[in-house]
């Protein structure tokens, strides 16, 4: 079955039971926005935004503030600006459909990057270049960045269709951002609850309610079998290896 056909069935910006695309609950992202404390009239930019949720929040939380959504995906944009337009705040979020690593504006006093690291060639290192560059001296950076909680066994690698080299240590993430000019001011971690609802919700959760609402369709399943092969490669071989975290830098 062509992936290409399933993949729009379990996207992330069509599924309403993801408020974001990454493991986050409401009050862990609180505390990242109580950390990034983004000034009134703050510039923000969120680089890899999908619909800018943490986004809208963080703009939400600074009043005369503005953002900047910088994200290719065409439905997430879409998501986003519906978003922004129930919330009132379609004239202070803006969407771009742009290469996170092509964006030119500088001088914001947030720029924001959850699990977007792969937009730039040189992936983490460039990534941590670039969000220091687009901030003004003294600006804060949130960076959201995988790691190995413990060494990767194949059936992990495997599962999350990475190398070994792919990530480091939470440690080695940190000495890569003070490597950037960047110092951290906090750093949390996504917990297994996180992580578990994430999962249930996103796209093993998605795929296998879209497969019980349509048992006679022809891509049913190609459905479950994505759905299985996902689960397998969370339950049997990332799960607890594998951590996103969350780091609050100052430049």
């Amino acid at each position: 079955m062509p992936a290409e056909e399933i993949r729009p069935l379990m996207s992330a910006p069509h599924n309403p039971h993801l408020t974001w695309n990454t493991p986050l609950s409401n009050e862990h992202a609180t505390h990242l926005i109580t950390a990034c404390a983004p000034p009134p009239t703050a510039r923000i930019a969120d680089l890899g935004s999908g619909w800018g949720e943490l986004l809208m929040r963080l703009v939400e939380s600074a009043p005369g503030s503005t953002g900047d959504g910088v994200e290719t995906d065409p439905e997430a944009t879409a998501r986003g600006r519906a978003l922004a337009a129930e919330r009132g705040l379609a004239e202070r979020v803006r969407f771009h459909e742009v290469p996170a690593a092509e964006w030119p504006e500088k001088d914001y006093d947030l720029a924001v990057s959850i699990g977007a690291s792969h937009a730039w060639p040189g992936g983490t290192p460039e990534a941590l270049a670039a969000l220091r560059a687009s901030v003004r001296p003294g600006g804060r950076v949130l960076f959201g960045e995988g790691f190995w909680e413990r060494e990767p066994d194949d059936a992990a690698l495997a599962g999350l269709g990475a190398e070994r080299e792919d990530f480091g240590s939470l440690l080695d993430l940190i000495r890569q951002a003070e490597a950037a000019g960047l110092r951290a001011l906090q750093v949390t971690v996504a917990d297994q609850r996180e992580w578990d609802l994430f999962e249930s919700h996103a796209n093993i959760g998605r795929g296998e309610r879209w497969a019980l609402a349509h048992p006679e369709h022809p891509l049913h399943d190609g459905v479950v079998a994505a759905v299985d092969e996902r689960r397998t490669g969370y339950y049997g071989g990332y799960r607890g290896t594998f951590g996103l975290a969350y780091l609050v830098l100052s430049a």
